[in-house]
């Protein structure tokens, strides 16, 4: 008989765990819930107070039943699930299987999987917290109340595999009325005036700011040709200087969705990716000599807060690195967002001595990259802010002001280890001016107009989107990755060069939630929907209750809907031409992985085609066929050629329609950071970059 049976979700957490508690411990895996709501029925008994009727998962009988029988032999059950709701949840379902008292203490939680934390964990069990179970409940029950209501509907009006979710619908709202502005948009002429300046053979570059003292905007060729005027000869007077010492903060360490965000900008990672590779940074690396070890803290909170601990163990670090004036001068106190529920830390190395580089040769090229980016942003987060000289001119000639502005970093502070991505990808430079004076004259080398219209808000890429959900309230750390993954394989959207836009499915249900359901893509319900689920889990309100107030007009909406919807139909778009096999024609058919073509005569002729775009090479494999742009299964975008499977030339960059003038082979495109470049696949033959 074992001593103690310890209960967690996955394998690798299992095995990390396991070598840190010693032969008196059996650790085992539940592989996520045990239990859940039945996928063939609703589930939830209305009428006697939302009560869930729970079963056990189709394929879990096997695992249960190993549980039960390890049970049997422990003097001890520890239930050690992810510590947040839904571990909370997976703890109680386990509970009741194992018929382990949820009073008792037998919850056992930790931030991270390193020695010290679980050893600590274990001195301090406590009883299944049954606010945060009630939460988890009241948010799966509402989602089910919605999905498996409406769903079905859509089923019947337009067609099968539809679903409609809180989140989700809200999410397919944001990128479709996205592209209404865009399409709306009516673009307004604005210019620009640059100037090019010497000053003692330094040149320099400045726009036009105003005139007479005022800052003015330029709407019309007009009104820069006026300008163009009221200038006077070659020089301009420096008119004023001024020099600041501007200081910048770090930002603060990773939340779950602040890292799927730079994971997206920095490294192209899409958010279930991240999430992926996060959870088995969590749950343990070998490292050879010193065993599996987790890397880092818990990766679904929305806290920034770091443990003393951490922070000075990166203080030890930075000062021995870089010197003690790099390190911060105070504790400085982190913005907490209200919404936050703080549980737990932020996202951050368990060790600060895990160092990147010395981690590298025990991960895989993505859980290193990520690892970095985490490491990174804690570090710099605990660093002394950077101190900018910046310094402003403006130049006179007969009242017209151009302004020139510069900027150079007097001490780099943490940018020496990390500076935040951006959605747009512009790096920061320094941007240095002569050292100008007052009273001095200039002069002007060049006056260039432009003239420029504005441009209609960007489409969501995956990072803006999460940021957008985030800062309305909508969903939850953990629910952003399956949001985005559940809105594309229902087809509701796609991606178009990483950017989303909505299908012509996607805009007819959402119409039809809209009309019907209006609640629930009202961002202030669903995002006040979240603070109540927080509500039930700080213990201040009763989820019954919560629930039965939503339902009660969701109800009288969904027979509304019952009577009043009218069927959609699709019509298939025409693909242009005919099908090979039996003539019929195509058409375009939305599927899991975007748009393909399909013959019209399905069933009888089940005929499909991937829609390919020539981009006018000839294959240099066969010198038959033609070169077409594909997209893979995960919508990454490679060339092969038209003669596939008869020719198996395939490639991920882009063949460039003329021969290498070195050696006549074939020259593709390169992307590189600095940009585009066009490199032989024969020899060494490179053009400069674009």
């Amino acid at each position: 008989m074992s001593d103690y049976l310890v209960i967690v979700e996955s394998p690798a957490k299992a095995k990390t765990i396991g070598k840190y508690l010693g032969k008196k411990y059996v650790v085992k895996a539940s592989m996520g819930h045990v239990r859940d709501l039945p996928k063939s029925q609703m589930g939830v008994s209305v009428e006697d107070n939302f009560e869930p009727r729970y079963i056990t998962i189709r394929g879990k009988g096997p695992v249960l039943k190993e549980l039960k029988t390890a049970a049997k032999k422990a003097k001890r059950i520890y239930l050690a699930a992810d510590p947040d709701r839904e571990g909370e949840a997976i703890a109680w379902h386990l509970a009741h299987s194992l018929n382990v008292d949820e009073t008792s203490n037998c919850r056992v939680v930790f931030n991270e999987i390193t020695k010290q934390a679980i050893k600590d964990a274990f001195k301090h069990p406590r009883p299944i917290n049954m606010d945060l179970v009630d939460a988890q409940q009241a948010r799966r029950i509402l989602d089910r109340l919605v999905g498996y209501n409406i769903s079905p509907l859509l089923w019947k009006k337009v067609k099968k595999g539809l679903s409609a979710g809180r989140v989700q619908s809200v999410a397919v709202k944001l990128i479709t009325d996205r592209e209404k502005e865009i399409q709306n948009f009516v673009p307004e002429e604005y210019w620009s005036i640059l100037g090019q300046f010497i000053q003692e053979k330094e040149q320099f570059e400045a726009k036009f700011h105003g005139m007479d003292g005022k800052k003015k905007d330029l709407k019309s060729e007009q009104d820069v040709n006026e300008i163009l005027k009221r200038m006077k000869g070659e020089h301009f007077d420096v008119a004023s200087v001024t020099r600041k010492e501007r200081r910048r903060n770090p930002v603060s360490p990773f939340t779950t969705s602040s890292l799927q965000q730079e994971a997206a900008r920095k490294l192209n990672f899409r958010a279930k990716k991240t999430m992926m590779i996060a959870q088995q940074l969590y749950e343990g690396i070998d490292l050879g000599k010193e065993g599996t070890v987790g890397l880092i803290t818990y990766m679904r909170t929305d806290s920034t807060r770091i443990s003393e601990t951490a922070q000075k163990e990166a203080e030890a670090y930075v000062t021995e690195q870089y010197g003690k004036e790099y390190t911060k001068k105070f504790a400085r106190k982190q913005k907490q967002d209200n919404k936050a529920q703080d549980a737990h830390e932020a996202i951050r190395p368990t060790s600060v001595f895990y160092h990147p580089k010395a981690m590298k040769e025990h991960l895989s090229r993505d859980q290193n990259r990520l690892y970095k980016l985490i490491w990174e942003r804690m570090v710099a987060s605990e660093m002394a802010p950077a101190v900018m000289d910046t310094m402003t001119v403006d130049l006179d000639n007969n009242g017209v002001i151009f302004r020139a502005t510069g900027s150079k970093v007097k001490f780099a502070g943490f940018m020496k280890v990390y500076i935040e991505g951006n959605d747009d990808n512009k790096k920061e430079e320094d941007r240095l001016l002569p050292n100008l004076q007052e009273g001095q004259k200039v002069k002007k080398d060049e006056i260039t107009p432009n003239q420029h219209f504005t441009q209609p808000p960007p489409r969501y890429t995956e990072a803006r989107l999460v940021k957008t959900l985030e800062e309305l309230g909508i969903g939850r750390p953990s629910t952003y990755a399956p949001t985005l993954d559940t809105i594309q394989r229902r087809g509701y959207v796609a991606l178009d060069e990483k950017r989303f836009i909505p299908t012509e499915l996607g805009e007819i249900v959402l119409e039809l939630i809209v009309e019907f359901f209006p609640e629930i893509l009202n961002v202030e319900f669903t995002a006040k929907m979240e603070e109540d689920l927080d509500s039930i889990e700080d213990g201040r309100d009763n989820w019954i209750a919560i629930i039965d107030q939503f339902y009660h007009g969701f109800e009288k909406r969904l027979k509304v809907a019952e009577e009043e919807m009218e069927e959609v139909e699709i019509k298939d778009e025409p693909a242009g031409e005919d099908c090979e096999k039996c003539g019929h024609e195509m058409v375009y058919k939305m599927g899991r992985y975007g748009k393909f073509m399909a013959c019209s005569n399905f069933p009888e002729c089940r005929n499909t085609k991937a829609i390919v775009k020539e981009i006018g090479v000839k294959c240099p494999n066969c010198k038959e066929g033609n070169i077409v742009e594909r997209k893979s299964k995960k919508r990454r975008i490679f060339y092969g050629c038209d003669r596939y499977p008869d020719c198996e030339f395939v490639s991920w960059d882009k063949p460039i329609a003329r021969p290498c003038p070195k050696c006549e082979s074939l020259l593709i495109e390169k992307k590189s950071k600095k940009g585009v470049f066009v490199t032989c696949t024969a020899c060494d033959y490179e053009e400069e970059q674009q």
